[in-house]
């Protein structure tokens, strides 16, 4: 074991391995580096490791590492890319570790590539024959795009848990719902012509004027019928996020669309959210046949819910000290829940940090990390 790195050299090693998701290809790039560290050193530590690559995503790789074997037992989970970055609003490399002010930053400190160092520190001392059940360790591709890695995982069925951590930045505090996302663009083809013979024409932004009318109304509905007071923002929320369309005062304007992004709330599926949303163009789409299209932008993420009588939300309430919570942003907690295990989200370092310049992990997180991963190998798996 001497040859594997203490926590501030895993955390150096993992940051300087750039392994960023984005929908830009200029920016995408793939997770293999970081993957073949992971499986070298949960290799050296005696786990079984397989690497997989994700359909459709090339250059994406998910890894899973077991220790022991048995039924159920305990899945650390966490994802392998980050956004991109400006640099020119960072005050240090991206992919260089720098300690000041007790903090450690560079980006992936928080989310979530450090998840992943505190996870080798507690697991440098343990022995498969301790293990009464299986340790797993998965590390997922795209989460910051289309969870393309957890959405491939859960369909292979691998593994059947009894619990799973997603060690997401929450300042430990554990996570027991969030909701979903989905974004979708309207697009609209009218006719083109000229602004002075406006019957010869059919205007798309006059269309979209009544889209919006009619999600308006959809907009209303959502916030008057559905409602939790768990979450900062208590009701779904649907927002216009961009429109374009035409090309001068004088044209009538012949191409147009609408960007929307719906987060829906626990309980309310993704088939309801799709119906509600095509019964509401219904009106449109029916006075201007074959003109209104809706496609789907990202896949979608459905909304997350553990039970509160879950005793692993107990159990983690109790280690950290911090009664668990509801949260708007969306993680790889609602497609890991389908391996049929509790699971919550749980991790070091804020969500504040997450996604933004000067990224870090504050040394304040780092003892109650290692303890909370440690009490919960020794209570799951021993």
């Amino acid at each position: 074991m001497n040859n594997l790195p203490d926590f501030t050299q895993a955390l150096n090693e993992l940051i300087k391995e750039p392994s960023i998701s984005s929908c830009d290809p200029s920016w995408d790039q793939s997770n293999r580096d970081v993957i073949h560290t992971l499986a070298s050193w949960f290799t050296d530590l005696s786990f079984k490791v397989s690497i997989q690559e994700v359909p459709g995503a090339s250059g994406k790789y998910n890894l899973l590492a077991q220790l022991g074997s048995g039924e159920g037992g305990l899945l650390l989970s966490g994802h392998s890319d980050t956004v991109p970055f400006d640099q020119t609003r960072w005050h240090s490399d991206p992919f260089r570790v720098i300690d000041k002010d007790n903090k450690f930053y560079g980006l992936g400190t928080c989310d979530m590539k450090g998840f992943f160092a505190f996870i080798l520190q507690v697991c440098k001392n343990l022995n498969a024959n301790s293990l009464k059940k299986p340790l797993y360790i998965l590390a997922t591709a795209d989460e910051e795009t289309t969870m393309a890695g957890a959405r491939f995982f859960i369909e292979q069925q691998l593994i059947r848990p009894d619990v799973a951590i997603i060690g997401e930045p929450t300042g430990l505090t554990p996570v027991v719902m969030h909701k979903g996302h989905m974004s979708h663009r309207i697009n609209v083809h009218g006719k083109s012509g000229h602004s002075s013979q406006p019957d010869n024409g059919i205007n798309a932004i006059e269309i979209i004027y009544h889209v919006i009318e009619v999600l308006m109304l959809l907009k209303q509905n959502l916030q008057q019928n559905y409602r939790n007071e768990a979450f900062s923002v208590p009701q779904p929320t649907l927002n216009f996020g961009a429109i374009r369309g035409g090309d001068n005062a004088n044209r009538i304007c012949g191409d147009c669309y609408l960007d929307i992004d719906i987060r829906a709330l626990p309980g309310i599926s993704d088939d309801e959210l799709l119906s509600w949303l095509a019964d509401a163009l219904k009106p449109v789409a029916h006075l201007y046949p074959g003109r209104v299209h809706l496609q789907e932008l990202h896949p979608s993420s459905p909304a997350f819910a553990e039970s509160l009588n879950s005793s692993l939300v107990s159990k983690v309430e109790t280690l950290t000290g911090h009664c668990c919570q509801a949260v708007n942003y969306a993680t790889e907690a609602p497609f890991i829940q389908q391996l049929g295990c509790q699971t919550i989200v749980v991790g070091p370092g804020s969500i504040d940090q997450a996604h933004q310049p000067d990224e870090y992990l504050a040394f304040d997180q780092i003892p109650p990390t290692l303890n909370l991963l440690t009490r919960l190998i020794k209570d799951y798996c021993m």
